[in-house]
C-alpha cells in the first residue's frame, strides 16, 4: 500500500494511541485551567481541520520520516489539528498601525494591579529566585519583571491549542505579512519543535493550551526554546512551565545566561541627547546591538552620565518614541541586549526591566517597614 493513500489506517491506529495519551499524567506540563470564552470554544471545535489538506499530510509523511518519529502518531497529530482564522488575523499586520509610543507602552506593564502581583509572587518565591540568580547569575528582578510582563505571574497563560496555533502560522500564514515566508518558515520549524517535544515526554499535543504563538506556560517559551533552555529547577525529574513555579523561574535564568548574561552589569543608562542629527544617525544606526565604546560616543556628541563615562563595556544608544512627543533615550548595554532576545523589542526590554524595578522597590519598602 502506498504511503499517502495509507492514512486513513494510519489515522485510526494513531487516533487510538493519542486517546491513550490523554489518560497519562504529561511529563513536560500539568496545566492550569484556562479560561476560555464559550464563543472562542466554539470556533476552534468547528474550524476546519488539517485532515484532508494534501501539503500537511505531506508535511508529517515527511517530518516523520526526518526524524525518526512514529508515521501514524504524527499523521494522528496533524489531522486533528485546526485552522483557526482568528490566529491569522492576530498576526496580521495591521493597514494602520499606531505610533510607536513608550509612555503608553509603559504604562500597560508598569501598573499598580501588575507591580502588587509582582511583589506578592517574590514574597512567596524568594527561595527560588535568589537560588536562580546564584545559579545564573541573573536578578531575580529580571526573572519578575519578565513573568510579570509575559502572563501576570501566570495568570494568563493563553487559551489556543498550541497543535492549531502552530499549524495554522505553519500552514496558513497570512501572505500579506512583509515577512510571510520567513515567518511561515519560523512557525514549522516550532510546531517540529513541539511535536518532538510531546512525542519524547509522552504527552498528548491536543491537550496544551498557550497563546495564539503557540508561546507556552509561566514564561511563554516557544517550542524550540523549552527544548534547548527550560530546567527541572524543582528536582522532581520533569520540567513543567505550567504547574511549576520554580521550573518557570529557572528555566528564565538558564535562558538569559544562555544569551551571555554578564551577572553583576547594569541594563542600561539614562542619556540626554544633543547630537546633531547626522551624529545621531549614525549613532542610533546599529539600533539595539551595543556597538560603541563611551568615548566613541561622547566623540559623536552624547552627554554620559558618569558611570556610563566608566562603563568598560559597549554600548547601543535606544531611542524610545513617544509618539507625537519628543523620544525618550537610553544607553543599553550587552545585558540590555541580553533581554531583548527574548522579545526584540527596546519597548519590551526597558517594560520588563522598569517593572522588575519597581517590584524590587516595594520589596525593599515592605522590608523595611517589618524591621524592627
Amino acid at each position: 500500500m502506498r504511503r499517502t493513500t495509507a492514512f486513513g489506517f494510519i489515522f485510526s491506529l494513531a487516533l487510538l494511541a493519542l486517546c491513550a495519551l490523554s489518560l497519562i499524567n504529561t511529563a513536560s506540563a500539568k496545566a492550569r485551567p484556562h479560561h476560555v470564552h464559550a464563543s472562542q470554544r466554539q470556533a476552534q471545535a468547528t474550524a476546519p481541520s488539517y485532515a484532508e489538506r494534501q501539503d500537511a499530510r505531506q508535511w508529517a509523511l515527511d517530518f516523520a520520516g526526518r526524524q525518526d518519529l512514529p508515521e501514524a502518531w504524527v499523521q494522528a497529530a496533524i489531522a486533528d489539528a485546526r485552522m483557526l482564522p482568528q490566529v491569522i488575523r492576530l498576526v496580521t499586520p495591521s493597514s494602520k498601525p499606531n505610533a510607536k509610543n513608550w509612555a503608553t507602552y509603559r504604562d500597560r506593564f508598569i501598573e499598580p494591579k501588575r507591580i502588587a502581583a509582582g511583589l506578592a509572587f517574590w514574597q512567596a518565591h524568594a527561595d527560588i529566585l535568589a537560588r536562580a540568580e546564584q545559579t545564573y547569575g541573573v536578578p531575580a528582578r529580571i526573572i519578575v519583571g519578565i513573568l510579570g510582563v509575559e502572563t501576570l505571574y501566570g495568570q494568563h497563560t493563553g487559551s489556543f491549542r498550541i497543535l492549531d496555533a502552530l499549524a495554522t502560522l505553519a500552514f496558513d500564514f497570512p501572505q500579506t505579512h512583509p515577512r510571510a515566508q520567513e515567518r511561515q518558515a519560523f512557525f514549522r520549524q516550532e510546531l517540529e519543535q513541539f511535536l518532538l517535544m510531546t512525542h519524547g515526554n509522552r504527552a498528548d499535543p491536543r491537550n496544551l493550551k498557550g497563546s495564539y504563538a503557540g508561546a507556552m506556560g509561566l514564561p511563554q517559551f516557544m517550542p524550540s526554546s523549552w527544548r534547548r533552555y527550560a530546567v527541572d529547577f524543582d528536582g522532581d525529574g520533569r520540567i513543567d512551565l505550567w504547574g511549576s513555579t520554580a521550573d518557570a523561574i529557572g528555566s528564565v535564568a538558564h535562558y538569559f545566561a544562555a544569551f551571555d548574561w554578564q551577572a553583576g552589569n547594569p541594563t542600561h543608562f539614562e542619556v540626554q541627547v544633543h547630537s546633531s542629527p547626522a551624529q545621531l544617525e549614525q549613532l542610533l544606526l546599529p539600533d539595539i546591538l551595543p556597538t560603541f565604546n563611551a568615548q566613541s560616543m561622547q566623540d559623536l556628541g552624547l552627554q554620559l552620565p558618569s558611570e556610563a563615562r566608566q562603563y568598560p563595556g559597549k554600548l547601543a544608544l535606544i531611542e524610545l518614541r513617544n509618539g507625537e512627543q519628543s523620544p525618550s533615550f537610553v544607553l543599553g548595554t550587552d545585558n540590555f541586549y541580553a533581554v531583548t532576545r527574548y522579545n526584540w523589542s527596546s519597548y519590551y526590554a526597558m517594560a520588563v526591566i522598569e517593572l522588575g524595578l519597581e517590584v524590587e522597590r516595594e520589596r525593599a519598602a515592605a522590608l523595611t517597614a517589618k524591621a524592627p
